[in-house]
C-alpha cells in the first residue's frame, strides 16, 4: 500500500512509524504539515491510498478528511481529548494509559475509532514514556489500523462521549500555573511529578538566583537536605534542589526568552547558570557506588555473574566533551575488573545521539567546541574497539543516532530492544561522520549498504537493523524489563564455554586488521573531512546546528522523506 505520513515532525514515534510500516513492504512517504497546504498539495502530489498522521499540532482541512482516510494518532485511551494528554497523565498518577487511531472529522479528536491499544506508565519523564511505552502501543495500534484498511472490511467505531469522572475525557492544555513548583509546600514526589510532566518540553518554569528558567528533567536525591528551594550541590553538570521532605536533581534548565532576544535552549543546569551558581559542593559519585546509593547518577556499574554492567543516561542522548570522558574513565575502570563480559549501556531509554550540539552552540568557539567533542567521542570508541581482554556488548534499550549508533557497533555484540529506532548518518547534520564509521559500519553490512544507509538517512527499525547486521540479537519487551532481560543474557554469555575462546580470538583479529589498515588511518581521514567543516564558517553544519539547537522550522520537508516513494530496505 501507499501510504502518506503527514507530521508536525519527523520526531522519535513518525519515524518509528515509517521504519515499521516499510518493514512490512508499505511504500511510504513524509510530508511536514507546515501550514494548512501542506495537507492539500501533499494528497495531490503523493496521490496515497491512506494517509497516517503520527503527530500533528494542526487541524486537518474539511476537505482533505472528507475526500480521504486520514488516521490520527492520539497518545491518549479512548475518550481522551486535549493537547497534553501525557502531561495529564503524569501529572493525575495514572497507572495505565493508551494510544488510539482515529479517523479524523470535524471534531478534534473525536473522530470513529480504527484501534486503541493500552500501556503501563512507569515514574518516568514524559519524552521517555513518549519514546517508549508510548511508542510501543502507537506503533503496534497503527499496524493494526492499515491492516484493518487494507482488509476493506472493518468498520471504525464511534466514540461514546465522556461522561463525569471518567479518567479519558476532554481536558484543556496544561498550562504553567499548574506545573509551578511551590518549594515551600511541595513534597519531593510532588515536585518530580511535575518536572516529569514537562521535562522535554515545555519544561517547567521557576524563579532562580534572580532569573527566570524552565527546568527539564528530575531525579530524587536520597540523602541531602537543606531549606525548601535551596541549591544544595552540584553533580556531572546537574543541580541538586531541597523539597520540604529532600531534595531533587535537575539536570538541564532553559533561561525564559525575553522580548527582542534569541532563542533560548537546554543546557546542563550549571552550564546555564554560569557565574549566578553559587559556589556548591560538587557531590560526585564513583560508578560502582551509583547502583547502590539512594541517589541519582548519569554513569552507574554493577557485577553479576561474570559481567560488569556499565550504564549511562545522558539527557537527549547527548554526549558533550566531558560526558565522553568520564564515560571513558568508567569504561577503562570497568576493563580493570575480572570480568569476562562488560555490557556497555542497557537502559530503557536513548543509548546516545553522538556529540552534544546544545553545549557546543553555547561555546564561545563553536567550530573548537566541535572539534574537541568529535575526538572525545572518538577516544571513547576507540577503547571499546580495542578491548581485547573480555567481550563487550552493547545494550541498546532506546533509540541512538549517528556517533551514537557508531559507539554501539564498536562492540563484539549489539542487543537492541524491539522498539528502538536507529539513524546510522549524519548528512542531515552536514556532517562526513567520524567515531570510526568507515570501519565499523561496512564492517556489519558490507560497504553496498553501508552507503546505502548514509545517503539514504533514514531510520531503521530494530528488526530492519537485525535484518541488516546492524545488530546481533533483537530483545522483545517492555521497556522497563529490558535491563533484567540484558541481565539475564549477559550472565548466561558470559558463563558459556565459547566466551573465553572468542576472548581468545579477539586480540590475533585485532592485529590482523591492523596490519590490513591501522585504526588510526580511519580515524585521520574521517577527522581530516570533519575539521575543514568545523573549521569553514560557510559550512552548512554551523547553520543546520543552529537551526537544530533552536529548533527552528523548516521551509518545506526535507526532500529524502518526501522525494520518492521509500521502498522497503533489504540487502542487495
Amino acid at each position: 500500500m501507499h501510504i502518506l505520513l503527514m507530521a508536525s515532525a519527523f520526531n522519535s514515534l513518525t519515524q518509528r512509524v515509517h521504519a515499521e510500516l516499510r518493514d512490512r513492504g508499505h511504500s511510504v512517504v513524509v510530508e511536514l504539515a507546515l501550514h494548512d497546504t501542506s495537507f492539500r498539495d501533499a494528497v495531490d502530489r503523493h496521490h496515497p491510498e491512506l494517509v497516517v498522521a503520527p503527530m500533528l499540532k494542526r487541524v486537518v482541512p474539511q476537505d482533505v478528511w472528507a475526500a480521504h482516510t486520514f488516521l490520527i494518532v492520539h497518545p491518549g485511551p479512548v475518550g481522551d481529548r486535549g493537547p497534553s494528554s501525557l502531561d495529564w497523565a503524569i501529572h493525575e498518577g495514572v497507572d495505565r494509559w493508551g494510544v488510539t487511531v482515529l479517523q479524523a472529522n470535524a471534531e478534534m479528536d473525536g473522530g470513529d475509532v480504527w484501534a486503541t491499544l493500552d500501556c503501563a506508565v512507569p515514574q518516568v519523564g514524559k519524552s521517555d514514556l513518549y519514546r517508549n511505552e508510548v511508542s510501543d502501543a502507537a506503533a503496534a495500534a497503527v499496524l493494526l489500523a492499515v491492516e484493518r484498511f487494507a482488509s476493506g472490511a472493518h468498520t471504525p467505531q464511534p466514540q461514546i462521549p465522556a461522561r463525569a469522572g471518567d479518567i479519558a475525557r476532554p481536558r484543556p492544555r496544561f498550562h504553567q500555573d499548574l506545573r509551578r513548583v511551590i518549594w515551600e509546600s511541595d513534597t519531593t514526589q510532588t515536585v518530580l511529578r511535575k518536572l516529569r510532566a514537562g521535562d522535554s518540553h515545555p519544561g517547567v518554569l521557576d524563579s532562580l538566583l534572580g532569573d527566570e528558567w524552565f527546568l527539564h528533567g528530575g531525579h530524587p536525591e536520597g540523602e541531602l537536605r537543606g531549606h525548601p528551594g535551596e541549591l544544595l550541590a552540584t553533580r556531572a553538570g546537574a543541580i541538586c534542589r531541597a523539597t520540604v521532605d529532600g531534595a531533587v536533581w535537575i539536570p538541564e534548565l532553559r533561561l525564559r526568552r525575553k522580548a527582542g532576544e534569541p532563542v533560548t535552549f537546554k543546557l546542563p543546569a550549571a552550564q546555564a547558570l554560569g557565574d549566578r551558581l553559587p559556589r556548591l559542593p560538587e557531590h560526585s559519585v564513583p560508578p560502582h557506588l551509583g547502583s547502590v546509593q539512594r541517589t541519582w547518577s548519569d554513569i552507574r556499574y554493577h557485577e553479576e555473574g561474570g559481567a560488569g554492567f556499565l550504564s549511562f543516561s545522558f539527557p537527549s542522548g547527548a554526549m558533550s566533551t566531558a560526558h565522553c570522558r568520564r564515560l571513558l574513565d568508567a569504561y577503562r575502570a570497568a576493563c580493570s575488573r575480572p570480568t569476562t563480559l562488560l555490557i556497555l549501556g542497557g537502559g530503557r531509554d536513548f543509548f546516545s545521539n553522538g556529540i552534544h550540539l546544545n553545549v557546543i552552540e553555547a561555546a564561545d568557539d563553536p567550530a573548537a567546541a566541535s572539534w574537541e567533542n568529535i575526538q572525545a567521542m572518538d577516544d571513547l570508541v576507540e577503547a571499546v574497539l580495542t578491548t581485547t581482554d573480555r567481550l563487550v556488548v552493547s545494550a541498546m534499550g532506546g533509540n541512538a543516532a549517528a556517533g551514537g549508533v557508531m559507539l554501539a557497533l564498536a562492540a563484539d555484540e549489539v542487543w537492541c530492544r524491539s522498539g528502538a529506532v536507529l539513524n546510522p548518518h549524519y548528512r542531515l547534520m552536514g556532517l562526513y561522520g567520524s567515531e570510526y564509521w568507515t570501519y565499523s559500519l561496512p564492517r556489519r553490512v558490507g560497504a553496498a549498504v553501508a552507503d546505502r544507509l548514509m545517503q539514504e538517512a533514514l531510520p531503521v527499525s530494530a528488526a530492519g537493523g537485525l535484518r541488516l547486521g546492524l545488530v546481533d540479537r533483537l530483545v522483545a519487551c517492555a521497556p522497563q524489563e529490558f535491563s533484567g532481560e540484558v541481565r539475564h543474557l549477559a550472565t548466561r554469555l558470559a558463563s558459556s564455554p565459547g566466551a573465553r575462546a572468542r576472548i581468545a580470538a579477539k586480540e590475533p583479529e585485532r592485529e590482523r586488521q591492523e596490519a590490513v589498515k591501522p585504526l588510526a588511518a580511519y580515524r585521520d581521514e574521517e577527522l581530516g573531512r570533519m575539521f575543514r567543516t568545523f573549521s569553514d564558517p560557510d559550512a552548512p553544519y554551523h547553520a543546520l546546528r543552529r537551526a537544530f539547537v533552536r529548533k527552528e522550522a523548516p521551509e518545506r520537508t526535507p526532500s529524502h522523506l518526501c522525494g520518492s516513494r521509500s521502498e522497503p530496505f533489504r540487502v542487495r
